[in-house]
């Protein structure tokens, strides 16, 4: 026998975002899930992934199309239970609706705040570690010290689930003096601290009350406005499309993409200096490692990422970033080297954990590893995070240089254009040679034109005289 389905909402996915497009479904109409069965995939602005669902049951209905796009906290998926056997759960017990934790993630960017405290306990049975739905026994502190914030709402509702948000009579209850006000990450809070908006006179229209960003950002409008008061809801951004036009919506990894580049474009305030290098040597010794090595091939952007690690231990400065809300220069021991790589889905900038200790072999093979699971579908977040130092080989495109954009909140970015036949200067006379430009891009708040100038001069020595630092490579 079996009662009304339960609803899965789609959970917090942690680091502020308030929706994801759904990619595809993994289950139809019909099907039995199991506990943490992966449901759907999902696509938010940092990356996809899939989504697990907390109980077992049969599919009854699925609220969203493939190319849908779905708020955090909205209706996903229904779920029909049967019920469990005789002596299965506590007596006296009716199990409710599974009610969301949000999940902090941990911190990996200098803009990051801090995690809540608390404990909540979810559906027995489940071991989804996925941000924003912890089904395991009781919640574990996580690394750091960090603890889940228990979920928004005191106590199960009793009528549909999320039947509680978006009622207009009464603001949602607050929580108790001192205890966490509900809401959807750090990030929000401190949206509304900066803005002077009081979380606890919010009425969250995410599910169970939770505040959204949306929230936050109508409390502000409102205030802003003459009337003092804020529409009902968010406008839609949809704009019709004019005779010979075509208007593409910026989802997913593009949007990421976009949003990351235009805070860099807004909050660093960069320079660039660039040299012309002779890159024989740089030629010549690819040819001679790859000949000693066929089956271990070193590739020009795996030599450059070695000549960049190498001088970044030279000149720290450039390997930090820049916390504006402490107002300090954070310093980073460890070299996580991302690299733009392009793809079917945009531009993305995945990143190879520990560079600085890697030789020029393993950063080939782990650069090539990486660009080729981009390419052939979504990598995870904690591959597309936590970079503290970016290089790009944009002379594949056939280019000679480029006034790159930092891939925020990293302080540089290093360039090398295509490798062509160019009149060089060898020895007194007048000679063919092959010539790159090497481009850097640096946050002028770390460092000065010396340093900055001093870190090129470097990598460009690697460039033409490599055989210098074999015993580094």
């Amino acid at each position: 026998m079996s009662g009304a389905p339960r609803v899965f909402e789609l959970p917090d996915l942690g680091e502020g975002l308030t929706d994801a497009e759904v990619v595809s479904w993994l289950v139809q109409v019909g099907d039995r899930v199991a506990v943490d069965q992966p449901v759907a995939e999902v696509e938010t602005a940092k990356a996809a992934v899939e989504v697990p669902c907390p109980f077992a049951g049969t599919v009854a209905a699925l609220h969203a199309e493939a190319g849908a796009v779905v708020a955090v906290g909205a209706p996903l998926i229904s779920i029909t239970e049967e019920e469990p056997a005789s002596g299965a759960s506590s007596p006296g017990h009716s199990p409710g609706p599974a009610l969301p934790e949000v999940v902090v993630p941990e911190a990996r960017t200098p803009d990051s705040g801090p995690g809540g405290n608390g404990a909540a306990r979810a559906p027995e049975g489940s071991g989804a570690v996925l941000v924003g739905y912890g089904t395991g026994a009781a919640a574990p502190r996580r690394p750091g010290g960090r603890r889940r914030r228990p979920a928004p709402g005191a106590a199960p509702s009793r009528g549909a689930p999320g039947g509680g948000a978006g009622t207009t009579e009464s603001p949602a209850p607050a929580p108790s003096s001192g205890g966490p006000v509900p809401v959807v990450s750090p990030l929000v809070r401190r949206l509304a601290r900066e803005n002077g908006v009081d979380l606890r006179a919010l009425a969250g229209s995410g599910g169970n009350g939770l505040v959204l960003r949306r929230d936050v950002e109508a409390a502000i409008a409102a205030a802003r406005s003459p009337s003092g008061s804020a529409a009902a809801g968010p406008a839609p951004a949809v704009s019709a499309a004019a005779p010979g036009e075509e208007r593409v919506p910026l989802r997913g990894a593009r949007a990421a993409m976009a949003e990351r580049l235009s805070r860099s474009r807004r909050e660093i305030p960069e320079a660039t200096v660039w040299v012309d290098a002779d890159a024989t040597g740089l030629v010549e010794l690819r040819r001679r490692l790859n000949a000693a090595a066929p089956d271990r091939p070193v590739s020009l952007l795996g030599l450059l990422a070695r000549f960049c690690v190498l001088g970044l231990s030279r000149f720290p400065e450039l390997n930090s970033a820049v916390d504006t809300e402490h107002a300090e220069l954070v310093r980073f021991s460890h070299v996580n080297l991302g690299f733009a790589a392009q793809t079917p889905r945009g531009l993305v900038v995945p990143v190879v954990r520990d560079a600085h200790r890697m030789s020029a072999r393993e950063l080939s093979a782990a650069i090539t590893e990486t660009s080729e699971a981009a390419r052939s579908g979504p990598l995870p977040p904690e591959r597309l995070s936590g970079g503290t130092f970016t290089v790009n080989n944009y002379g594949v495109f056939g280019v000679d240089g480029s006034a790159a954009i930092i891939n925020h909140p990293e302080a540089a970015i290093l360039g090398m254009g295509r490798i062509v036949q160019r009149p060089w200067v060898v020895g007194g006379e007048l000679a063919a040679r092959p010539v790159t430009e090497l481009t850097l891009a640096f946050d002028h708040r770390v460092c000065d034109g010396a340093t900055a100038g001093g870190f090129l001069r470097f990598v460009a020595d690697c460039v033409e005289d490599p055989a210098l630092l074999l015993g580094d490579l």
